[in-house]
C-alpha cells in the first residue's frame, strides 16, 4: 500500500495557506511548508511567513529551521521533508505539502535522483565569475543557448540555478530539462493528489501588490537591515529572494524606495507567471480555479475533499 501524500501548491499570493490549515483539520494532516524561503529565521515580513496564531493548532513543519547564513537546496528540503514525512505517519496523520516551489515538490513527489552528476567547482568559479564581470543576464544567454526549456524556468537573477543547470549539461551533455522530465516518468512512491490553486491573472497581480504593500506597512525594510546588521550580505542564498535584494539595493543607495517596491512587485508578479508555467507542465495535477468556484472558501475545500476521496486518501 502506498502512503497518502497530499500538494498543495500554486502561485504566490493565491490563497494557499489558509486553504491547506482548514483542509489539515477535516482530514488530521499535518503541514510540510515547500518554500526556499521560509525555512529561514528571522525572515518573516518578507516570506508572508505564517504565524503561531494564524497554524490554528496545526503543526507546520520546515519552518524557521535555518538561519540565514546557512544554504537551502532541493536536496536539504527532499531529505528533511522525508524525515517529516516519516513523523507524521508515525501519528496516523496525512502529510499535506503546501508551497510554491514547484521543483522541491517534483523532487519530492517522484523521488528524484540528484546523484548522478558530480559539481565542478572550477567550472562554476568561471561561470560566477562571467556573471559578475558580465552580468546575470549574459550568463542565462548561455543557458538559453544549450537548454531554452530551463532558461524560460530560471530568472535570470537565480544565478546559483543558471549555474547549476550549466554545470549539469557541462558533466553529462544532457540538459537538465530532460532530466527533470525523465524523473517525472517515474512513478510516484505515494498515493498521492497534486493539487494547483490558481486564480484569474487580474485578481492575483492585484494580491501581489496588496501583499507587497502590506510587507513595506509591516516594517520589510527593518526586517532586511536587521539582518544585514547582523551579518547576512547581499550573495547569500537567503538574500538572493524575492523581498531582500530589492530592499538591500535601496539600502545600499542603488535605488529610491519607491523603485525597490516597484521592482518587488513587478519581479514577484513575474514569478508568479513562471510558477504557473511550471505547473502547467506537470503531470497527474488537479488545477482548482477560485474563480470557477466563485471565490467560495467552502466550495473549494469540498472539492478538494472529494478528489481525496476519489484517490481513497481519506474518508
Amino acid at each position: 500500500m502506498k502512503k497518502p501524500l497530499i500538494i498543495i501548491t500554486g502561485p504566490t499570493a493565491v490563497g494557499k495557506t489558509e486553504l491547506s490549515i482548514r483542509l489539515a483539520k477535516e482530514i488530521n494532516g499535518e503541514i510540510i511548508s515547500a518554500d526556499s524561503m521560509q525555512v529561514y529565521r528571522g525572515m518573516d515580513v518578507g516570506t508572508a511567513k505564517i504565524t503561531p496564531d494564524e497554524m490554528g493548532g496545526i503543526r507546520h513543519y520546515l519552518i524557521d529551521i535555518l538561519d540565514p547564513k546557512e544554504e537551502f537546496n532541493v536536496v536539504k528540503f527532499k531529505t528533511y521533508a522525508k524525515e517529516a514525512m516519516d513523523e507524521i505517519y508515525s501519528k496516523g496523520k496525512i502529510p499535506i505539502v503546501v508551497g510554491g516551489t514547484g521543483f522541491y515538490i517534483q523532487a519530492l513527489l517522484y523521488d528524484v535522483d540528484f546523484e548522478d552528476s558530480k559539481e565542478d567547482p572550477e567550472y562554476r568559479k568561471q561561470l560566477e565569475d562571467l556573471a559578475k564581470t558580465h552580468g546575470n543576464d549574459y550568463l542565462h544567454d548561455r543557458l538559453k543557448e544549450v537548454d531554452p526549456e530551463s532558461a524560460d524556468a530560471i530568472h535570470p537573477n537565480n544565478v546559483k540555478k543558471v549555474i547549476r543547470a550549466l554545470e549539469y549539461f557541462k558533466e553529462t551533455g544532457q540538459k537538465i530539462s530532460d532530466h527533470n522530465k525523465e524523473q517525472r516518468q517515474k512513478e510516484s512512491p505515494y498515493n498521492f493528489c497534486y493539487f494547483v490553486l490558481n486564480d484569474d491573472r487580474k485578481n492575483l497581480y492585484e494580491r501581489i501588490n496588496k501583499r507587497v504593500d502590506i510587507m513595506v506597512e509591516e516594517g520589510l525594510v527593518d526586517e532586511v537591515r536587521g539582518l544585514l546588521d547582523e551579518g547576512c550580505t547581499k550573495d547569500m542564498i537567503s538574500m538572493q529572494g524575492l523581498g531582500y535584494k530589492e530592499i538591500i539595493a535601496y539600502l545600499e543607495g542603488e535605488v529610491s524606495l519607491e523603485e525597490a517596491i516597484y521592482t518587488l512587485k513587478r519581479d514577484t508578479r513575474h514569478f508568479a507567471k513562471r510558477q504557473i508555467t511550471w505547473f502547467k507542465r506537470e503531470n497527474d495535477v488537479i488545477w482548482i480555479d477560485k474563480n470557477k468556484l466563485q471565490y467560495n472558501e467552502d466550495l473549494i475545500l469540498d472539492k478538494i475533499l472529494e478528489e481525496i476521496r476519489k484517490k481513497n486518501i481519506y474518508g
